[in-house]
């Protein structure tokens, strides 16, 4: 049975199914999900309300209407929300928590593409572990063609992914790719039909559930800290992480359900 949460927006839709998959859906589609101010509140509600469930093992983001996964930001608020410095900064901190939860959640995090991902909504796809998109989407980063800044982060990102010279085309040059060339560099994972693409995120999202949420939740951290550098403080919290596997339920179960040949029952504990 679905369970929607309730977030204050309509703008930004959010539910837990029967099989431990938090769903967000950015729900704009008549300005091609571009995202609102809210939609960036509703976005950090939903990735706080995931990661204090243990009912949800994993989480899909995807665009309402089929025409977008997102298309950046919401420009139209711009004259009212980021109009001066002070309103950009009150912006600012609501997009970073957002972003910040992006970068901090634990759980695995997937992006389902289906159209144009464009500018803040390409951010919002590399921040997911695994993208997934149509054969028709178009990716880019049109910053210079509006005169927009992007923040470091987002722009290691970028570099991380696809390496410091694709980024500098992507950036420049502000123009669209298709998905076959976003493919190639890296910047999605997988190229699905639209009649197949919801059917092959939620079989995969699947199979992620059906795994030990702590081995899981452990090598995305290690991941992530490969990907800061792999700092010390890092190493060393990776390493609890290790031992946390090895001394849960689910290690015995995992060896339980091996020897007995069935399928192992993991409570992330």
């Amino acid at each position: 049975m679905s369970e929607a949460l309730s977030l204050g927006t309509e703008k930004l839709l959010a539910h837990v199914d029967d099989h431990g998959i938090g769903w967000i859906v950015f729900n704009q589609p008549e300005r091609h999900n571009a995202l609102s101010l809210e939609m960036w509140q509703g976005l950090a509600d939903a990735l706080a309300a995931f990661s204090g469930r243990d009912d949800v093992r994993i989480a899909v983001m995807r665009g309402a209407g089929g025409k977008a996964f997102v298309s950046g930001a919401d420009i139209s608020e711009f004259d009212s929300q980021r109009a001066n410095a002070a309103q950009k900064e009150a912006y600012g901190r609501i997009a970073g928590e957002a972003n910040r939860w992006l970068a901090r959640f634990e759980k695995p995090l997937i992006a389902l593409i289906e159209g144009y991902c464009i500018g803040g909504g390409l951010a919002t796809a590399l921040a997911a572990d695994i993208r997934f998109a149509t054969p028709d989407s178009r990716f880019g980063i049109p910053a210079a063609k509006l005169g927009l800044g992007y923040e470091y982060d987002g722009l290691a990102k970028l570099a991380r992914i696809v390496g410091p010279s694709r980024a500098r085309d992507i950036l420049f040059s502000a123009r669209f790719m298709a998905a076959d060339e976003a493919h190639g560099m890296g910047l999605i994972n997988f190229v699905v039909s639209r009649e197949d693409i919801e059917a092959e995120v939620v079989d995969y999202a699947r199979r992620i559930a059906d795994n030990a949420p702590l081995t899981v939740k452990a090598a995305k951290f290690a991941l992530n800290a490969f990907e800061r550098g792999g700092r010390q403080q890092d190493v060393e919290q990776a390493a609890v992480l290790v031992d946390a596997c090895f001394d849960s339920e689910d290690y015995k179960e995992g060896r339980r359900a091996f020897a007995a040949k069935r399928t192992p029952q993991f409570r992330g504990r």
